[in-house]
C-alpha cells in the first residue's frame, strides 16, 4: 500500500489579524504594518464567579421565562400612552406632604448630613418658599434639627429634577396611565437663570418658587383643564423628528406643548397671566418635567412584571446612584454617584467645578428618551465630541444593551430606527456597557448653579447587584 504524497505547505503571503482583548496585542501587530481589527472583551463581572454563574443562568435555563416577562415589559414601556390631565399643588396629590413639613428630593433616601451642596441649597430655598423659615440659615437649622423632615420623591411615585427640592405647595404635573390605573407626578419646571433646582438658595431662586405656585402653576392648571388630556409622549415623538433628546434639550417639545396649550393659556383668568406668559415662553426645559412624570408612568407599570431582567429605576441625590429592577421583591442598589463626563462647560468652569451626577431624569433613558435619542440631536453631539456621529456612539452603546427599539421615538439620522427601549441587566453585565445619561452639570459647592452639561456613566456595581438578587429569586423559586 503507497502512502498519499501531501501537497507542498504554502503559508499565506500577507496577514490580516484580528485581536480580542487586550489592545497592546494589536498595537505590536500594527506596528508591523500589518493589518489588524482590535475587539474589546472583558470577562463579565470582572471574572466574579458568583457574576458567571448567575449570567449563565439568567441566560440559560432561566431565559425563556426573563425573556417572556421582558416581552412584556417592552411592550407597557413602548406602547403605554400617559395622558396629562391636571396640574395641582402637591399636597393635594401626594400623601406624605400632607403631614408637616416634608420635602421632597431626588435620588435615592438620604439623610440631612450626606446631602450634597446643591440639593442642601435646593432645600432651603424650598423651605423658605413655603414660609417654614425667613431665611436659608434659619432653613438650615430647621433640617438639620429634624423639624424639616427630608423623603426621596421617588419613594412616593414623583420624579424630580437635578437638585430640585419641593414642599406640599409645589405645583404638580398629574398624569394618568388609564391602561394601567396609574398616577404619576413631577412639578412644574423652575426654568434657567437664578433657580433652586440648579442648587442655589438666592433671594430670586425663592421668588421663583413662589411665582410658579401663584402665577404659572394656576394658569397652566386651566390651560390643561380647558385643552387636556394631551398624549405626552405624542409631543415627545414629534420633538425627537426635531432634534431633542427630550432630556439636555427639549425646545422642540416645550414650543409642541406651548402651542397645544394656548387656546387654555389665552382663555385663563387668572389675573398674572401676561406674567405667566412671560415666564413660559422663557422656560425652554419646561417639558422636562413632564415627559420625566409620563416616563415614571410607564416605569410604575413595567414594574409590575415579575420576573423580567429590564431595569425600572434609576435615580441619583449628588451623593449616591440607585438602580432597580421591575418585579415585587426588588430592592433599590445603591453606591456613589458618578461624575458627569464627556462634558461642555461654561467660559472659566471645569472638571474641579462639577458637583456629581444628580437628579431623577435618567428614567427617561429608561424609556427611549434622553441617551437613547442622542444619535438624532445636535444639542448631544455638541456635548460629546461635536459630530453627529460621536452622538450616536451614545445610542448604539444603549441599543446593545436594551430588549427593543421603540416604535414611536423614530431617530431620522439614525436610519429611522427607533431608539432602544428597556435595559436589559444582564447585557449591561455581561458587556460591561452601562446606561448614558445625558444631563446637567452643578457647581459643587459655591451656589453658583448650572456650570456646564455633559453625559454621565452609571457606575456598574448597582447592575451587577440586580442581577444577582434576579438570579436568586429564580433560584428560590425554581
Amino acid at each position: 500500500m503507497s502512502t498519499p504524497t501531501l501537497p507542498p505547505l504554502s503559508l499565506p503571503q500577507t496577514l490580516d489579524v484580528v485581536n480580542v482583548g487586550l489592545p497592546l496585542f494589536a498595537d505590536a501587530v500594527a506596528r508591523q504594518d500589518v493589518p489588524v481589527m482590535q475587539v474589546d472583551w472583558r470577562i463579565p463581572g470582572g471574572g466574579d464567579p458568583r457574576v458567571v454563574a448567575a449570567l449563565r443562568r439568567t441566560f440559560g435555563p432561566y431565559a425563556a421565562g426573563i425573556d417572556a416577562a421582558n416581552a412584556e415589559v417592552f411592550r407597557r414601556l413602548d406602547r403605554g400612552a400617559p395622558q396629562l390631565v391636571d396640574v395641582l399643588p402637591a399636597a393635594q396629590v401626594v400623601p406624605v406632604l400632607a403631614e408637616g413639613r416634608t420635602l421632597l428630593h431626588s435620588g435615592p433616601p438620604i439623610t440631612i448630613e450626606r446631602t450634597a451642596d446643591p440639593l442642601r441649597r435646593s432645600m432651603r430655598a424650598a423651605a423658605c418658599a413655603e414660609g417654614w423659615a425667613a431665611t436659608p440659615e434659619e432653613a438650615d437649622r430647621m433640617l438639620s434639627s429634624g423639624e424639616i423632615r427630608i423623603e426621596s420623591a421617588n419613594v412616593h411615585g414623583v420624579v424630580v429634577p437635578m437638585a430640585t427640592s419641593m414642599g406640599p405647595t409645589t405645583p404638580m404635573w398629574v398624569i394618568d396611565l388609564a391602561d394601567a390605573g396609574i398616577r404619576t407626578h413631577a412639578p412644574i419646571g423652575q426654568g434657567s437663570g437664578d433657580v433652586a433646582w440648579f442648587g442655589k438658595d438666592s433671594p430670586g431662586a425663592i421668588e421663583r418658587l413662589v411665582l410658579l405656585r401663584e402665577v404659572a402653576g394656576p394658569v397652566l392648571a386651566d390651560a390643561v383643564r380647558t385643552i387636556g388630556p394631551i398624549d405626552v409622549m405624542s409631543l415627545a415623538a414629534q420633538a425627537v423628528a426635531m432634534g431633542d433628546d427630550v432630556h439636555v434639550r427639549t425646545q422642540a417639545a416645550t414650543n409642541l406643548l406651548l402651542r397645544t396649550l394656548l387656546p387654555g393659556l389665552v382663555a385663563s383668568e387668572h389675573p398674572r397671566k401676561v406674567e405667566a406668559a412671560t415666564f413660559l415662553s422663557a422656560n425652554y426645559l419646561l417639558f422636562l418635567t413632564l415627559a420625566m412624570a409620563a416616563a415614571r408612568s410607564l416605569t410604575t407599570w413595567a414594574a409590575q412584571v415579575e420576573g423580567s431582567s429590564v431595569v425600572a429605576g434609576m435615580a441619583r441625590n449628588g451623593t449616591d446612584f440607585a438602580a432597580w429592577l421591575t418585579g415585587s421583591g426588588s430592592t433599590w442598589h445603591v453606591t456613589a454617584a458618578p461624575p458627569v463626563g464627556r462634558a461642555l462647560y461654561q467660559p472659566g468652569r471645569g472638571a474641579a467645578d462639577a458637583a456629581p451626577d444628580i437628579g431623577d431624569s435618567a428614567v427617561l433613558e429608561l424609556v427611549g428618551l434622553g441617551g437613547a435619542c442622542a444619535a438624532g440631536s445636535p444639542a448631544v453631539a455638541q456635548m460629546v465630541g461635536g459630530t453627529m456621529a460621536h452622538a450616536a456612539e451614545l445610542t448604539e452603546a444603549l441599543d446593545n444593551v436594551s430588549v427593543g427599539n421603540s416604535s414611536r421615538f423614530t431617530i431620522p439620522v439614525w436610519g429611522m430606527r427607533g431608539s432602544p427601549v428597556g435595559v436589559d441587566v444582564r447585557r449591561v453585565v455581561e458587556l460591561g456597557i452601562t446606561p448614558s445619561v445625558t444631563t446637567g452639570i452643578l457647581h459643587v459647592s459655591d451656589g453658583s448653579g448650572q456650570v456646564g452639561a455633559g453625559v454621565a456613566e452609571a457606575p456598574i456595581q448597582p447592575f451587577i447587584d440586580a442581577l444577582l438578587e434576579l438570579d436568586a429569586r429564580l433560584t428560590a423559586g425554581a
